[in-house]
């Protein structure tokens, strides 16, 4: 099965061939111990696969201007790994239909232990480099057996009631919803990665991410109320 690894390494072998000098190729090699100075940065995964994912360079490649003439070189190397990072989300999807992202990214300290190693060939100089991979899936919680909702509750289970999703809201004074007009964007409070609301009557029933299906929006529900609190939506109802 293609792993946040496999899709690390072929983003990788893309995003250092088109972006640092010396025409670059990376290759996996025998694992062998992290020796000498390093410069390392950890990916936060999170997502149906989550977990730290770091790489260690050996220091000696901030002694070759790999990143380009008169930039700063660490720096550098932190928004290149960061890129690839990113794309091996986005391989992963891709090629498995596995959502993840990168939730963090920053330098860290060289503490993990490596599972992998690679050499990195810029003209005449190697560098050596690890990765420390962590990314996996979490493991499955068993679900508790829900409390019985009380008797002749069934008798309401066939009714159906008018569910909508709620992007995000923002408060707004009545003079510039007056004055709202084609083209005017209105900025709601909620990022583009966070989970929108499933709404039934006043409550949220459910949270999750937006998808197509066959053309329409859909909602691919990743965490929902407990099934008292979903009944609580109702009340206004009836």
């Amino acid at each position: 099965m293609t792993t946040y690894l496999d899709c690390w390494t072929q983003a990788a072998t893309a995003l250092f061939a088109q972006a640092l000098a010396g025409e670059p190729v990376l290759a996996e090699t025998p694992l062998r111990p992290v020796t000498g100075r390093t410069l390392a940065f950890t990916a936060k995964v999170a997502g149906e696969v989550e977990g730290p994912f770091s790489v260690i360079l050996d220091a000696a490649v901030l002694e070759t201007p790999l990143v380009g003439e008169g930039m700063d070189q660490q720096a550098g190397w932190g928004e290149i790994l960061r890129e690839v990072a990113a794309a091996a989300a986005g391989d992963l999807l891709a090629r498995t239909g596995i959502h993840c992202r990168v939730e963090r990214f920053e330098q860290c300290e060289a503490g993990c232990l490596p599972a992998h190693a690679f050499e990195l060939r810029a003209g005449a100089r190697a560098f050596a480099l690890w990765v420390c991979n962590q990314v996996q899936a979490p493991r499955p919680v068993e679900a508790a057996q829900p409390p019985p909702l009380g008797p002749g509750i069934e008798l309401l289970l066939d009714v159906e009631l008018e569910a909508s999703l709620r992007f995000g809201c923002r408060e707004m004074p009545l003079g510039q919803i007056l004055d709202l007009g084609p083209g005017d964007v209105v900025q709601l409070d909620r990022h583009v990665s966070d989970p929108v609301d499933l709404i039934v009557g006043d409550k949220i029933v459910a949270r999750g991410e937006v998808v197509l299906v066959n053309g329409n929006f859909g909602l691919k529900v990743t965490e929902v109320a407990a099934p008292r609190k979903r009944l609580e939506s109702i009340r206004c109802l009836f």
